[in-house]
Parts: structure tokens; C-alpha cells; sequence
């Protein structure tokens, strides 16, 4: 595919559609793949003539190279939604992977944890004395009590902490904004750290920052998050995104109405949000053989 094409879409991408830097490095790779396939067939053929036993080749190949369902449908996502801008822009007249059916692959129940896991991250451990250790507690506090993103928290800026009304303003995908309650213990630690880094007087208006008062990078939150969450937890994945999980499941264990966990969440579709339930449901299976008289029968 030209280049100019796929730069045309990827800032259709960035400026329209206010895509993460990480979701365009993920439709770029996709489709980068794609054109690679396609030039080891005919490296002269148009994007017009792109039909859809292209694409089922291209399929089979990622099938074959041992890709998981869930991979390949993320990948055929990228693909349709660029073929759909070529629609638009008037340099096709159909999109040839509307033919093609997604993979079918096994539902994958959200990975959070356990409540009483977490209880030990605030009671038995311990954080590095000033600044960085400060920050890095603060780190997992927000992603834990108010379940946003990783890409939303390093977006943040210190005007958007509202402390009288214990309130965060968070800037979500598409530039959708929301407002997520906190509470008093999340204001504290809020309080203590504004406090620390006030003495750092640093330049950036960013809220969470490096020791040398640079924005963090998404790298670095995941490092942190791991580092913590290894101490806690056995679970095999640890990362920010797990957080989000564990807000989500916690509040609907703890019977939390799910449309408030949506807003909170930030999600578009109720069907998103859905997704916590099946382990709040094999909670109350649980509960159910334990104490029914006739439960394990």
C-alpha cells in the first residue's frame, strides 16, 4: 500500500480519532504485516484489487504461524477499519474484509486480585522514603481505587485533582471525559504527595512525574505496578491494566450497581462491563455449595 495512504490514515487515527500513541504503533504493525504478505504474492498490486482471498490467505498464514484467535481477530479489526477509511476517501468502492468472519476464541474471565491480597499492599508493605516512594504508592492507589487506564494516568495534570470535592477529571479514549469520585484515604495520599513534590519545585504541570520532574512513561508504571503486585499476589499477570480488573470486580463483588461501574470505568457499551460479572457470579456459586443444605448434591 503506498505510504501516503497509510499516513493518511494513521493521522486520521491520531488527529480524528484521538487514538492512543500505542494503539496507531498497533494498527501500523498490523498493517505493515499485511503489506508484507501482500508483496510476497505481487509486491505491483493496488489496493483496489485487494479482495477478500487476500485476506483469508493472510488469515490462514497467521493461523499457521501458531497466533491466537484473539490476536487475529485485533489484527483483521485494524485491517477493516483502514480499508473502511480507504471507502471513505473515495479509493475503493467495498471493503473486502466485511466477507470475512472472525475466528471464534474462549471467553477470557478479566485476571484480578483477590481482596485480601490487596489488603496486604497497604498493611505489610512498604514503600522507599520520600519522593519516589510517595509517588510509587500514589501510582497503585489510583489505579486501584479509581480503575482508570494506564494512558489516562500518566495524562493526568495536578488541576485535574479536585481535593474539596474529591473528585478526578480523567481524559479517556476518543477524549471522552468523566468525573470519578475518591475518597478521604485517596485525598491523603493525594495531600502528601502534592506536599513532596512541591519541595521538588518541578516545572511540569503533569500530576505523576519522574525524580528528575519528566512525565512517567508507560513502561515505567508498568514496571512499578509489577514490582508491588509480585510481593502480593501469585496471579501470573501483573500489570496496571490487572488494577482495572480488580476495581471492577471488587466494586460488583461488593454489590455495586453495574451501570455506575461503566461510567466509572469509562466504558461506551454495558456489554464491556458485563465481562467482571462472571467472576462475581462464580462468587456466589461458590457461596451457594458452600452453604445450600443440598448445594454439592
Amino acid at each position: 500500500m503506498p505510504d501516503s495512504q497509510l499516513q493518511k490514515y494513521l493521522d486520521h487515527l491520531h488527529y480524528e480519532k484521538r487514538a492512543s500513541p500505542h494503539t496507531i504503533l498497533s494498527y501500523r504493525n498490523d498493517l505493515d504485516h499485511f503489506q508484507a504478505f501482500i508483496s510476497e504474492h505481487d509486491k505491483d498490486l493496488d489496493l483496489s484489487e485487494v479482495n477478500y482471498q487476500y485476506i483469508r490467505g493472510w488469515v490462514a498464514m497467521l493461523v499457521d504461524e501458531g497466533l491466537s484467535p484473539r490476536s487475529i481477530n485485533r489484527k483483521l479489526s485494524s485491517l477493516r477499519s483502514f480499508f473502511k477509511f480507504l471507502m471513505k476517501e473515495g479509493l475503493i468502492e467495498s471493503n473486502p474484509v466485511q466477507k470475512i468472519t472472525g475466528l471464534k476464541s474462549p471467553k477470557r474471565l478479566p485476571v484480578f486480585v483477590e481482596e485480601k491480597s490487596m489488603e496486604k499492599l497497604y498493611s505489610e508493605l512498604s514503600f522507599e522514603e520520600g519522593f519516589s516512594g510517595v509517588r510509587d504508592k500514589l501510582i497503585l492507589d489510583l489505579l486501584y481505587q479509581t480503575g482508570m487506564r494506564r494512558a489516562e494516568l500518566i495524562q493526568l495534570k495536578d488541576s485535574d485533582i479536585d481535593l474539596n470535592n474529591l473528585t478526578i477529571r480523567v481524559l479517556g479514549k476518543r477524549n471522552k471525559e468523566r468525573i470519578i469520585p475518591i475518597s478521604l484515604e485517596l485525598k491523603r495520599n493525594l495531600t502528601d504527595y502534592f506536599s513532596v513534590k512541591k519541595d521538588k519545585k518541578f516545572e511540569s504541570d503533569m500530576l505523576l512525574l519522574t525524580d528528575k520532574g519528566t512525565g512517567l512513561k508507560e513502561h515505567t508504571v508498568y514496571g512499578t505496578v509489577k514490582k508491588y503486585l509480585e510481593q502480593i499476589t501469585t496471579i501470573q499477570k501483573k500489570s496496571p491494566h490487572v488494577l482495572r480488573h480488580t476495581f471492577a470486580t471488587h466494586l460488583l463483588n461488593n454489590g455495586a450497581d453495574i451501570n455506575a461501574v461503566k461510567e466509572l470505568l469509562g466504558h461506551a457499551n454495558l456489554s464491556a462491563t458485563q465481562i467482571y460479572t462472571h467472576n462475581t457470579i462464580d462468587k456466589l456459586k461458590k457461596s451457594y455449595r458452600q452453604a445450600h443444605p443440598r448445594g454439592d448434591m
